[in-house]
């Protein structure tokens, strides 16, 4: 069978003969590397110990963080950033997302707990579900955290305006469910 499909040169150069990245492509990576550097500057060393840092980046980091005068901090900070490119970048800014955003999976099982809390204070149905679905649970337990969260929020409602209303059992039924989840 004859194909006119074109194949790409497989010599690996790309389509303009050059076998490497473009010096803007090589700039864009290391102002990369120089940010996430600045990053770890401004973390804790507790936060530091966890990420993968081999000594010597660990140890430069530490020194940026203790350079007070302005030039020594900026010089300090280039060398962190250099040695930022023999770093595992992509864990390391993975892990950071994780701390500044919480991961998605946790976020969304936060909310689906919240939902749940929310039909199990409004529908008797949505307790029958839950304990068919979790056999293993304290039903006692839950049956009075639910009539106290219910009662706090009775009260809750009758509140006037200004009056700080009450969290406790609505909190301490997210708690359970937290527990039974886990």
């Amino acid at each position: 069978m004859n194909s006119h499909i074109e194949e790409e040169p497989s010599d690996g150069y790309d389509e303009n003969g050059y076998d490497r990245p473009s010096k803007s492509q090589i700039k864009r990576e290391m102002h990369a590397l120089l940010d996430l550097g600045k990053q770890l500057i401004e973390l804790s060393p507790e936060r530091l110990k966890q990420l993968p840092l081999a000594e010597r980046l660990y140890e430069a980091i530490r020194e940026a963080q203790r350079t007070t005068s302005r030039e020594g901090r900026r010089r300090q900070t280039h060398f962190v950033g250099k040695l930022m490119r023999d770093a595992p970048a992509d864990e390391i800014r993975a892990q950071l997302d994780v701390w500044e955003n919480g991961s998605r999976e946790e976020t969304a099982a936060m909310h689906r707990l919240e939902t749940l809390r929310d039909r199990l204070l409004d529908d008797d149905e949505a307790l029958t579900k839950l304990l068919n679905d979790n056999p293993l649970a304290d039903v006692q337990q839950l049956r009075s955290v639910i009539r106290a969260a219910r009662k706090e929020k009775l009260a809750n409602a009758a509140l006037l305006q200004g009056q700080e209303p009450q969290k406790k059992h609505y909190r301490a039924l997210f708690q359970a469910l937290k527990t039974l989840n886990h």
